[in-house]
């Protein structure tokens, strides 16, 4: 039974009317150099960041390595964004500025990479070749010891970096938070008599915002007519998607630091 049979069974047949609630040592070495990050606190780099608005020059903090046991200060600055934010002390512009960073929980086993579009090609390259690294050690590793436990990602975006820790740190599995979404998306553009507002939700990024509430209802948020949406979902669909990614063990992130977004999940879904 193919994914994409299965969600269509459960949430578009069966309820169509209701809204579902390479050189092993090197890379080794690589490996071990990200777990120091365990003892060695993170320094603070300091780059030139221009204001999108005037134009003006301004020295900020970027974090190559974050780690939230040794500075937990910087894990709430993650999570609501700030750590990205400066604000301009010529016209008082507050400007994004999303930079290359390992985001790494010790206790939660959690690691993710931002890797952002404005990295230089030096910059990225390096971390590319280290990821490539990583990647094909863990999946050579049959013994499955190295980095046991860990959940690895990988994004390209501030905004999905915050989503991911959030995700996790509400003890869910991101994963099924993209076919919760996937699967919410479809329901509402299906529901939706104006087919262009339709188009819009199906081209829309839904985002995780929280889970709240005695019932654990899923609160997302997705971009319509300019103006940011939410809606809530109960826990059931949650429940849900996890039972289709359990009954379909094709639906696994690639071993590594695995991006997981709505267009990996589109490859899963045929």
């Amino acid at each position: 039974m193919s994914l994409a049979f299965e969600i269509n069974q459960r949430y578009f047949i069966k309820f169509p009317g209701g809204h579902p609630k390479n050189h092993p040592k090197i890379v080794i070495i690589i490996i071990f150099a990200l777990i120091l990050s365990l003892v060695i606190m993170p320094e603070a780099l300091s780059i030139t960041a221009k204001c999108a608005k005037c134009g003006v020059e301004t020295d900020m903090n970027t974090y190559p390595d974050i780690n939230v046991s040794k500075s937990p200060e910087l894990k709430e600055k993650v999570k609501n964004g700030s750590i990205f934010l400066w604000s301009c002390e010529h016209c008082g512009q507050v400007n994004l500025t999303p930079f290359q960073t390992l985001y790494h929980d010790p206790e939660e086993k959690l690691m993710i990479w931002l890797t952002p579009s404005n990295m230089s090609f030096s910059e990225r390259a390096l971390v590319e070749s280290h990821i490539k690294a990583i990647s094909a050690q863990i999946e050579a590793d049959k013994s499955g010891e190295l980095l046991r436990g860990y959940t690895l990602r990988r994004v390209n975006e501030a905004g999905d970096l915050i989503e991911k820790v959030n995700v996790h740190d509400a003890g869910l599995d991101d994963v099924a938070i993209e076919l919760c979404k996937y699967v919410t998306k479809m329901e509402i553009a299906e529901k939706e008599t104006d087919k262009e507002k339709a188009k819009q939700i199906m081209d829309a990024r839904f985002k995780f915002y929280k889970m709240e509430g005695a019932d654990n209802d899923i609160t997302l948020t997705y971009p319509l007519d300019g103006q940011i949406q939410g809606i809530s979902i109960g826990f059931n669909v949650y429940e849900d998607c996890r039972g289709i990614i359990k009954r379909n063990p094709d639906v696994v992130p690639a071993p590594g630091f695995a991006i997981v977004d709505q267009e990996w999940l589109a490859t899963k879904i045929r």
